[in-house]
């Protein structure tokens, strides 16, 4: 039977009494934490303080270790090797270090995200290939390796790729952190589009700045403790 607790029609994360670990070090323990449909979640927070370690939760990279949890629609205290990759396909992952195939065209390291994921017509590839290029205003010639790009060019294929299967909630972990600031204001401002257009998004940052210009709800990691706080926003 399900826990309505954990009904998905209007959340697409929720943590109940759970604990969190990571390498046999309790990060967060008795943890309640939701997420829901629409929301634009920033987690903040010192080095160490689990920021990560919660996303990797999320997204199947940790196991849940107590207590129960629910990632669009995927029991995460039972959740199967064999579930992980569906899980994945409703998520969008995005990383500071952009983890994009050095060896791979863009286009190559889109489709190779497609395909592994199901994809098996290469013209419908190839125009989702295009679509979410669009979406992040990217282009540039997508035959051009990562290594030709700038950073901010190659977060934005990095976003892009987070887009390919339509995903209800984009995780995202120090998106900025390697960016400029010009380049991070740019990156940011396009989550903010991605939000507008119905994607829930959590992202970790240590960019304050950034939280100030676009707000959303905003919770600190401490001590295995996360808690709202409340930002005033800019003019």
């Amino acid at each position: 039977m399900s826990n309505p607790k954990f009904s998905m029609s209007s959340t697409v994360v929720a943590l109940e009494n759970a604990t969190i670990q990571n390498e046999n070090k309790v990060i967060f323990k008795a943890l309640n934490f939701k997420i829901y449909a629409g929301d634009f979640v920033f987690l903040i927070g010192k080095t160490g303080a689990g920021k990560s370690s919660l996303l990797k939760v999320l997204y199947g990279d940790l196991p849940l270790s107590q207590g129960e949890g629910n990632c669009v629609g995927y029991n995460l205290k039972n959740l199967k090797d064999k579930e992980i990759p569906l899980l994945r396909r409703k998520l969008g992952v995005v990383f500071q270090d952009f983890k994009l195939l050095p060896d791979r065209t863009i286009h190559d390291n889109l489709t190779f995200v497609l395909k592994a994921t199901g994809w098996n017509q290469k013209q419908k590839i190839n125009k989702r290939v295009q679509e979410v290029l669009a979406l992040v205003n990217v282009d540039y010639d997508a035959s051009k390796f990562p290594f030709e790009l700038s950073g901010g060019e190659q977060q934005r294929v990095a976003i892009a790729r987070a887009l390919l299967n339509h995903p209800e909630l984009i995780i995202a972990d120090e998106p900025t952190g390697n960016l400029d600031p010009e380049t991070s204001r740019e990156i940011m401002q396009l989550f903010k589009e991605l939000h507008k257009g119905g994607i829930s998004i959590i992202m970790a940052t240590h960019d304050y700045n950034m939280i100030v210009k676009f707000p959303g709800k905003i919770y600190q990691c401490t001590e295995g403790v996360i808690q709202e706080v409340v930002a005033k926003s800019e003019a």
